[in-house]
């Protein structure tokens, strides 16, 4: 490690510790820097922890006129520090734009990493996030795997990463990432989308903060625990599929299992293997109307109850939006 004494050594060894969990190998990692005081933070960290074992890219979605010069100061700090550091200029689709922009921000990230040959990429969300995303899911009903939160490693399937995304700052507040940027006395770029009440995050974050009863390194560790009991029913999934699911040549059958949730996972795991596409509360309703002896579609599957078997097929191309 570097050994600054401008950073607190005990938060650079934690960075540290963290990341040998996350990347084992050692390999070169990417770190993907917003120009945000967080994102910042974990450039410091890095640089104090594996210097010249890392890289910078940072993305321009030409969204925000502010963009370009948050670019540019990502690029300068790396610059300063000797530091490798990319732009990536990406085009956001129509749409949902917070959603298309994390999409295309996901597949600029993974075709850099690719690229560069980098064994996981990391990204700068901390305990104050995943403890807004944990109340935000909370507040929609989501089951086990969205109360999960932020994974601490995990590959992004909308953009086919083939090398993991990485968090190694779960384990830290909001505020001992603003104390490394303060202490280095490096300058960040402020989101004015961060203090927009519209954006329910924002209001999150803002009851979280007058909430002094809620401890968000507590709502952080039942997203971690929920983690494992998701990782524990996919893997039972796994065990059970062949027991409950048969495939042929044009469709799938499936012995609905005693459980809702088991049945729910099946159904998503034949759903997806049949090209089809379904959020998780769009299976659950079909799941609900399959034990009720109704038929169904969804996601561009059909689905129909056959004397209790529940029986999945691809729906006809002409039926298709």
């Amino acid at each position: 490690m570097a050994g600054s004494t401008a950073i607190d050594p005990a938060l650079v060894e934690r960075f540290h510790t963290a990341l040998g969990r996350l990347n084992p190998g050692g390999g070169r990692i990417g770190l993907a820097v917003s120009g945000g005081p967080d994102s910042m933070a974990m450039l410091l960290l890095a640089h104090e922890a594996i210097p010249g074992h890392f890289e910078v890219a940072t993305v321009d979605h030409g969204l925000r006129p502010e963009a370009g010069g948050e670019c540019a100061l990502v690029a300068k700090t790396c610059e300063t520090r000797g530091v490798t550091c990319e732009v990536l200029a990406i085009e956001v689709p129509e749409g949902n734009v917070q959603a298309m922009a994390r999409l295309a921000r996901y597949e600029a990230l993974s075709a850099w990493a690719e690229r560069r040959r980098l064994a996981a990429v990391a990204t700068a969300h901390h305990v104050d996030d995943q403890a807004e995303t944990l109340v935000m899911r909370l507040n929609r009903g989501s089951g086990v795997r969205g109360l999960a939160g932020v994974r601490a490693s995990n590959y992004p399937f909308e953009a086919r990463f083939e090398a993991p995304v990485i968090r190694p700052l779960l384990g830290f507040r909001r505020a001992e990432l603003r104390s490394v940027v303060k202490s280095a006395r490096v300058a960040f770029a402020t989101d004015p989308g961060n203090s927009d009440d519209r954006f329910e995050r924002v209001t999150v974050r803002r009851e979280l903060a007058a909430a002094d009863w809620l401890d968000p390194r507590a709502l952080a560790r039942s997203a971690a625990h929920l983690a494992e009991a998701e990782r524990a029913l996919e893997y039972l999934t796994d065990r059970v599929y062949p027991e409950f699911v048969e495939h042929f040549a044009s469709h799938a059958a499936i012995q609905p299992p005693p459980d809702r949730e088991l049945a729910r996972r099946l159904v998503e795991r034949v759903i997806a293997s049949l090209n089809g596409s379904a959020r998780g509360s769009d299976v659950a309703r079909l799941v609900d109307g399959l034990a009720r002896g109704e038929d169904g579609n969804v996601g561009g599957v059909l689905a129909r109850n056959e004397n209790g078997v529940w029986v999945l097929r691809p729906e006809p191309a002409r039926r298709r939006n």
